[in-house]
C-alpha cells in the first residue's frame, strides 16, 4: 500500500494526467462543521534565520478546506514557496510526454512477461470490470500500472489531485506574487520513480490486487492520519511499511532524495540575508530517523513543530 501511494503522490504532484482504472461515482458528502487537519508543519532555525516545513497529502478532498491557521500563518510570511518540483516544470507541456515516456519498458519486455501468470491473471480479471485488459497496459511497467490503479480508486473516494495542498498552495503563490522553486528537476523525481527494482515494482502492484478489497480503508485511514497529524500512524503506514516491503525503492525514492536535499535546506538557513521560506514536501519524507526533520535537527539546528491544535489538545508527544 505504501508503495501504491507513494507513486500516486509523485504522479499528482507532477501533474501527470494518468489514465485511472476502475472508477467509481464518489460517494455524497454528509455535512457537517468543518475541522481543519491537524498540520504536519514545523519550523528549522538557526541563530538569525529559519524555514517551515510542511508535509502534504497529494491527493486531498474539498471538506479538507480551509487550511489551519498554522499554515496559513507560515504561508503568510514566506516570501518564497518551495516544493519538490518548481511548479513552472510542472505545468510545462512536455511534462505529461516525459512522464509517459519514463513508464514505457526499456529493456523490450512487457508488462505480462515481468508478472507472474497468477498476478497477471489476476489483473486482467481486474481490469477488465472497467472493460480493460493486461494487453492495454502491456507496454508499461509495474510502477505505472498501479499508479493508475491507486489513482482510479482515489478518484471512487473523491480525493483529487487538483486538490492536493502543494498544488493548492502552488496555485496561491501564483496569486500572491510570492516567489517560487524546487528542490530537484522533473527528470529527478521520474529517474527516482523508473529506477525503482522490477521486483518491488511487481510486489507493489501485487500488494494492491491480492488486497484490493482492503485498499478503500487503507487509503481513508491513511488520509485520517494525516488530517490528525498522526505522526506514529502515518509513520507505520507509509515510512515503515515501505522500507520492510520495497527496501530498495524505499532507499532510492525517500532516504536518497531527502540526503539530495539536504544542502538546498541548509543554505536557505546559512545564506538566507532576509525573507522567510516555506518548504513543501510529501509528509513521508519528514518522518522518521531518514525525515527531513530529525536529518536538520541532527545537524544542530532548532527544529519546533507549530500546531496550535495540539497545544490545545495537550502536551505534543515526543518526536
Amino acid at each position: 500500500m505504501a508503495f501504491a501511494l507513494l507513486l500516486a503522490a509523485h504522479a499528482a504532484a507532477a501533474g501527470a494526467r494518468v489514465p485511472a482504472t476502475g472508477v467509481a461515482d464518489p460517494p455524497q458528502a454528509t455535512p457537517v462543521a468543518h475541522v481543519p487537519p491537524v498540520p504536519l508543519l514545523w519550523q528549522v532555525s538557526d541563530a538569525d534565520s529559519s524555514l517551515y516545513l510542511l508535509g502534504s497529502f497529494h491527493l486531498l478532498k474539498r471538506g479538507d478546506y480551509p487550511l489551519s491557521s498554522d499554515i496559513q500563518l507560515a504561508f503568510d510570511a514566506a516570501d518564497e514557496v518551495v516544493f519538490e518540483v518548481a511548479p513552472e516544470q510542472l505545468d510545462d507541456p512536455t511534462t505529461q510526454q516525459r512522464f509517459m515516456a519514463a513508464a514505457a519498458h526499456d529493456d523490450g519486455r512487457t508488462l505480462s512477461e515481468v508478472l507472474s501468470p497468477e498476478l497477471r491473471s489476476a489483473l486482467d480479471r481486474l481490469l477488465a470490470q472497467q472493460g480493460g485488459s493486461v494487453r492495454q497496459v502491456d507496454a508499461y511497467e509495474p510502477w505505472f500500472v498501479n499508479l493508475s490503479l491507486v489513482l482510479g480508486l482515489s478518484q471512487s473516494l473523491d480525493f483529487r489531485s487538483e486538490l492536493g495542498l502543494d498544488r493548492h498552495l502552488m496555485d496561491l503563490a501564483a496569486q500572491r506574487g510570492k516567489r517560487v522553486a524546487g528542490l530537484e528537476t522533473l527528470d529527478d523525481q521520474l529517474d527516482a520513480l523508473d529506477a525503482s527494482p522490477m521486483s518491488e515494482q511487481v510486489e507493489g502492484l501485487a500488494d494492491f490486487v491480492e488486497q484490493l478489497d482492503e485498499m478503500p480503508g487503507k487509503l481513508s485511514d491513511l488520509h485520517q492520519a494525516w488530517r490528525d497529524g498522526n505522526l506514529e500512524v502515518l509513520d507505520a503506514m507509509t515510512r515503515v511499511e515501505m522500507k520492510e516491503k520495497t527496501p530498495q525503492t524505499y532507499r532510492l525514492v525517500n532516504v536518497r532524495r531527502n540526503q539530495a536535499w539536504l544542502p538546498r535546506l541548509q543554505s536557505m538557513l546559512d545564506d538566507r540575508q532576509e525573507g522567510e521560506v516555506m518548504v513543501v514536501v510529501g509528509a513521508l519524507h519528514l518522518l522518521g530517523d531518514d525525515g527531513l526533520v530529525e536529518q536538520l535537527r541532527g545537524r544542530g539546528y532548532e527544529v519546533e513543530r507549530v500546531c496550535s491544535a495540539c497545544r490545545e489538545a495537550g502536551p505534543l508527544p515526543a518526536e
